[in-house]
């Protein structure tokens, strides 16, 4: 990969590049659930991306990309944010990264610009797959939230009476 001296380069600023996004996602409105998150726990998942950031887009297959933003998009909506911000976030993640690298890189020859279009297809697609798999995990959420609620009102009509256990238990095996 042409690009990785890009990638090395975010690698190595992680920190730095933490810490800016945590408190772009604590201040920006679009972002307002994310301050119910400590800024450390916000700073140490950015630390995780930015410092794997090779791992993630030249090792990890597709499968680990899912099984990761599914997680933590279950995680965000049961802390309580919101879908749209949470897909935000994500995409000041991206941004953030892309100003980042618009301060600190330039191409001085035609192969290094090539590399550094590479890696924004490579950073553009990773990004795109975060967001989709971040909705599904925050999907099953509910979903799962949805069932656990319809649960809880089952077993309530069953201890006051409005149900026997008989029907309940028939319900649920549907």
């Amino acid at each position: 990969m042409l690009g990785i001296k890009l990638v090395r380069l975010i690698e190595r600023h992680s920190a730095v590049l933490s810490e800016g996004l945590a408190a772009q996602i604590r201040t920006s409105e679009r972002t307002a659930d994310f301050r119910k998150i400590p800024a450390e726990d916000l700073q140490l998942a950015a630390t995780e991306l930015y410092r794997n950031l090779g791992d993630w887009l030249l090792q990890k297959t597709e499968s680990d990309i899912e099984r990761r933003f599914r997680a933590i998009g279950a995680r965000r909506a049961a802390e309580g944010i919101r879908l749209q911000q949470f897909v935000w976030a994500v995409m000041l993640t991206r941004d953030h990264l892309w100003h980042f690298l618009r301060r600190e890189a330039f191409a001085d020859s035609l192969l290094e610009l090539h590399g550094e279009l590479e890696l924004h297809q490579l950073l553009n697609q990773f990004f795109d797959r975060a967001v989709y798999y971040g909705v599904e995990g925050y999907e099953e959420a509910e979903q799962n939230r949805v069932k656990g609620d319809l649960e809880r009102a089952r077993d309530l009509a069953v201890a006051i009476g409005l149900m026997s256990e008989r029907v309940r238990d028939s319900e649920q095996s549907v």
